[in-house]
């Protein structure tokens, strides 16, 4: 498996920096919306300098405008489009580890453009077994994404989801299985718990349950974690990926707020005393 660093940092907060609309998505062709793909990068960049300003220990960056999403394999103007942010995000950001998750479930260009980078992490939401998800059903492929990665050459760690988000899992496993398997069986190097849906926290009971699996393994939040929640849920988490409760208001929408960001962060670094 991959190591990396900043995951050892207990807990480690990942700022999430939300993509607009990239070319070739619905929403970026909207009547009266302003959607190029140089607006785009302009307000990653933004984002990404505020959340590093803020305190964050590493960042990834999601196509997250770019609904409905594929459930699998992206076009080729979505990964062009991903790499040139990144790119950018990079320059602006150079000393933080940075990741990407390209939605739905695209690991293949996850990885891809992780080696093409050199970039530290990418996430897979069905990285095993099978989901049912408003994309349809979507199938894990740990099998190929671990060859690829050792035929690229890439040591970009794979954190892989348990019981994703917006999905219902096809086995109906309990979520110790799930995350044991993610774990142990499909060497995922980090596992996320998260809750049902964008911005709603896991229970903290599966987050424990989930941490007694993983054993060794990295157990991260991957939605719902806020100033109120979070010292309850990283009772057994290593860290975070955080995106709503860093935004105004904590509207996903909105623009990441600087003093949320840094609010946020001086938890994380009293957690770690």
């Amino acid at each position: 498996m991959s190591t990396v660093a900043f995951l050892r940092r207990r807990p480690v907060l990942i700022g999430v920096v939300h993509l607009p609309p990239l070319p070739g998505s619905p929403l970026a062709h909207q009547t009266g919306k302003q959607h190029s793909l140089a607006r785009s990068i302009d307000f990653a960049v933004r984002d990404a300098r505020t959340l590093q300003l803020g305190g964050c220990d590493a960042l990834i960056v999601e196509n997250f405008g770019d609904v409905p999403f594929y459930p699998d394999a992206v076009p080729a103007e979505t990964i062009a489009a991903m790499s040139a942010a990144l790119v950018a995000i990079r320059a602006a950001v150079r000393k933080l580890p940075l990741g990407v998750n390209v939605l739905r479930n695209d690991a293949r260009a996850a990885l891809g453009i992780a080696a093409a980078l050199e970039l530290d992490f990418f996430r897979v939401n069905v990285h095993t077994g099978a989901a049912v998800t408003d994309q349809g059903v979507i199938e894990g492929r740990a099998f190929e994404t671990l060859r690829e990665r050792a035929r690229l050459g890439s040591r970009a760690a794979i954190l892989a989801d348990a019981h994703v988000k917006h999905a219902t899992p096809l086995s109906r496993e309990p979520l110790s299985d799930a995350v044991a398997d993610i774990a142990h069986r499909s060497l995922a190097d980090a596992v996320i718990i998260s809750g049902r849906a964008t911005g709603s926290p896991p229970d903290p009971a599966d987050v424990e349950a989930a941490a007694r699996a993983a054993g060794s393994v990295p157990v991260l939040l991957g939605s719902g974690l806020t100033q109120d929640n979070a010292r309850e849920l990283l009772t057994h988490a290593g860290g975070a990926i955080v995106g709503t409760s860093l935004k105004r208001g904590g509207d996903v929408a909105e623009r990441v707020d600087l003093v949320r960001v840094r609010r946020l962060a001086q938890l994380f670094r009293t957690l770690r005393a």
